[in-house]
């Protein structure tokens, strides 16, 4: 085992080396390891610390806690594993996580490993990626050589994932690998190796093991990087994208008819999220352009005078995307704004032709709220054109769009885009208990204000769901009568 290949460029913090003194009081081997190991060999930032030794951790983890004044300890007897926060005056808390060296087999129908105490050698091998597998020593005699015994500096010098074993038995025992391997490529900028991504298309399958839950966390991870299609292609290139997402994988290929063929509909859905994430870290509103062309394959019409068309996919989008937040464990909460991006993406569009009335503006205003901004971001990462003209021209239609906003809000004092009053106001002044006449109410209130028969004012708002109601019991009176 080559345990002095080379060293850390740099010198080990000191909560580190003080964790190595512990260890050596008790005679025991102690690496760091794991992701904290290849992040500051990459000189990125980590406060989530890896920490092996051999022998019994939990005994060492409880030394640690009292002289370092941990807190926040928590013990995972299964696995021999105990969590603790150490507090450091240059970097902030750091959080440790201390393992016993492990060895791990499974059952071919469970990702969940059956552990056993190995030596160095048996717990690095069962790491996912030779770039994960690196140790470094915080022992005096050897403290900040580095353990590599699957040439992962290499790897990490040359940016490639590679497994420490065989793909097929590194992915066997975990499926959800395969993911991590497109998420961090994703995150890191980095290749796979041939082998590992044939590994990942003959195996693809295998996901089916792993629960939803995980998945949509390694997905979710895929949406936060600074450029998410380089992991959602691997998924889609691997056949992984269509057994955990099968309605974003309908969205690929061009149908030709008639000599006429429209846009992949899937390649342009991951330029978009490309565009909106060089924009915003909204982490939702980067799900809502994954999802706002999704309905388009169900939706696909072809006219022999008009070509392909897509009649409808917003609605029918807002649909698929509830069965998509369930089937994907997404949270909840986070669906109506993401049904509300993907109903009104194409609204602005034809406000950005010819005149704009005022009343067209207040309703997008109106029913857009306080996600305005983040529905015109959407709408400009849409633009995905290879014709730069028409890029140029639809951009400055938006910003036309936007100054009509702008004046439209300044006039009417529109300052948080919605309605001066809620439901709950038209309850209380008119004496209703929740119910459907409170939602015509406050629709009628809400039409008023945007055709401009009454100001954007809340007394003037009063006034008016007092009128309506009122001739709304005559007119029921005269019904009835």
């Amino acid at each position: 085992m080559s345990r002095k290949t080379t060293l850390l460029p740099h010198t080990l913090p000191d909560t580190l080396q003080r964790i190595g003194t512990i260890a050596d009081r008790n005679s025991l081997p102690c690496f760091l390891v794991g992701g904290y190991v290849r992040d500051i060999l990459m000189q990125k930032e980590c406060q989530d610390i890896d920490i092996m030794v051999i022998g019994d951790p939990v005994p060492f983890a409880r030394l640690v806690e009292k002289e370092l004044k941990g807190k926040n300890f928590v013990l995972f007897e299964r696995f021999r594993t105990a969590r603790l926060e150490i507090g450091n005056p240059d970097t902030g808390n750091l959080l440790l996580e201390i393992v016993g060296a492990r060895k791990e087999s499974y059952n071919p129908e469970s990702r969940k490993p059956i552990t056993e105490i190995g030596t160095l050698e048996d717990d690095l091998s069962r790491r996912d990626f030779t770039v994960n597998a690196l140790a470094v020593s915080l022992n005096r005699h050897d403290r900040g050589s580095i353990v590599d015994l699957f040439d992962g500096y290499s790897d990490l010098k040359q940016k490639v994932l590679r497994t420490p074993l065989e793909p097929e038995r590194t992915f066997s025992d975990d499926p959800l690998r395969m993911m991590r391997a497109a998420r961090f490529a994703c995150q890191l900028d980095f290749r796979l190796e041939a082998k590992v991504e044939k590994a990942m298309h003959a195996m693809a399958r295998r996901i089916d093991i792993v629960s939803k839950e995980r998945i949509s966390q390694e997905f979710l991870k895929i949406m936060s990087c600074p450029r998410p299609s380089t992991g959602l292609l691997i998924l889609y290139h691997t056949g992984i994208l269509k057994v955990i997402f099968p309605e974003l994988a309908a969205m690929a290929g061009v149908e030709q008819m008639d000599g006429l063929g429209h846009k992949d509909t899937l390649l342009h859905t991951f330029q978009v999220v490309d565009k909106l994430a060089g924009k915003s870290d909204n982490l939702w509103l980067r799900v809502a352009a994954l999802l706002h062309d999704i309905a388009k394959p169900l939706t696909k019409r072809f006219n022999k005078s008009s070509g392909w068309t897509f009649h409808g996919h917003e609605v029918v989008g807002t649909k698929l995307a509830k069965r998509i937040f369930r089937s994907m464990r997404w949270p909840h909460e986070k669906l109506p704004y993401v049904e509300k991006m993907i109903r009104l993406h194409h609204r602005p569009i034809p406000l950005s032709r010819g005149e704009i009335t005022d009343s067209a503006v207040r309703r997008l205003m109106f029913e857009a709220g306080e996600d305005l901004d983040d529905l015109m971001t959407l709408c400009r990462a849409d633009v995905t054109s290879k014709n730069p003209n028409k890029i140029r021209m639809i951009m400055n239609n938006f910003t036309i769009v936007e100054q009509k906003i702008t004046e439209v809000a300044e006039k009417d004092l529109l300052a948080k885009w919605r309605p001066p009053i809620d439901g709950c106001d038209i309850m209380q002044t008119l004496d209703l208990s929740e119910g459907r006449i409170v939602g015509i109410i406050k629709k009628q209130m809400e039409a008023a204000i945007i055709e401009g028969e009454i100001p954007y004012d809340r007394q003037a708002a009063l006034d008016y769901i007092k009128k309506a109601y009122k001739t709304m019991k005559e007119s029921s009176g005269k019904g009835s009568g």
